[in-house]
C-alpha cells in the first residue's frame, strides 16, 4: 500500500515539474481577461456578475445571482425575522438557525429554503420546515403541519411577484 501511495506522489510531482521551464506558457503568455458567457465583462464564475443576461432575473441595477434574484429577494424578506445560519446564493440555499417566538418560548422551528431555478416560478423553490419542543430531556423533533411549507413557499412566490411588478418599466 505504501508502494502505491509513493508512486502516485511521484508521479504527481513529475507532473509538476512540466512546465517548470521558460518555456511555461503560464509565465510566458500575457493575462487574458475571462468574460461571461453573455459578454459581460465580470467573469462568468462571480456570484454577483456575469451570468446569463436573457434570463428571466435581469432587470436593470439588480444583480445577477446563481438562481433567481426575485426569488432570492423574496426568501431573504419573508424570514427576516428569522437569524440565518446559512445563505448560499450562487446554491440557492438558505438556512435559517433556531428560531423561538417570544409568545412559544418551548417551541422551536428552523426553515431551509432551496432555490432550483433561474426563473420565476412555483416549482423553483422548496421549503423545508423542521419543528423542536422542550422536555425534560432537553429539545426533541416534533411533527410540523404539512400546510407550513405550502404556506411559506406561498408567501415567498407573492412577495417575488410583487418585486418583480415594481422593478418592471411602466
Amino acid at each position: 500500500m505504501r508502494t502505491i501511495i509513493l508512486a502516485g506522489i511521484a508521479v504527481v510531482l513529475a507532473g509538476c515539474s512540466l512546465f517548470s521551464g521558460s518555456n511555461n506558457p503560464m509565465q510566458t503568455a500575457a493575462p487574458v481577461a475571462m468574460s461571461s458567457p453573455s459578454g459581460s465583462s465580470a467573469p462568468w464564475y462571480w456570484p454577483f456578475g456575469g451570468g446569463d443576461s436573457s434570463a428571466d432575473d435581469s432587470a436593470a441595477g439588480m444583480p445577477q445571482l446563481g438562481v433567481n434574484s426575485y426569488l432570492w429577494r423574496a426568501t431573504l424578506d419573508t424570514l427576516n425575522f428569522m437569524p440565518l445560519a446559512s445563505a448560499d446564493p450562487v446554491g440557492g440555499i438558505i438556512i435559517s438557525d433556531w428560531y423561538a417566538a417570544p409568545d412559544k418560548p418551548d417551541e422551536r422551528v428552523k426553515v431551509d429554503v432551496y432555490i432550483l431555478d433561474k426563473r420565476l416560478r412555483a416549482d423553483a423553490l422548496r421549503v423545508t420546515v423542521f419543528r423542536q419542543v422542550r422536555s425534560a430531556g432537553g429539545w426533541a423533533d416534533a411533527s410540523v403541519n404539512p400546510d407550513t411549507s405550502v404556506k411559506l413557499e406561498n408567501a415567498i412566490l407573492s412577495r417575488a411577484r410583487e418585486l418583480r411588478l415594481s422593478t418592471q418599466p411602466q
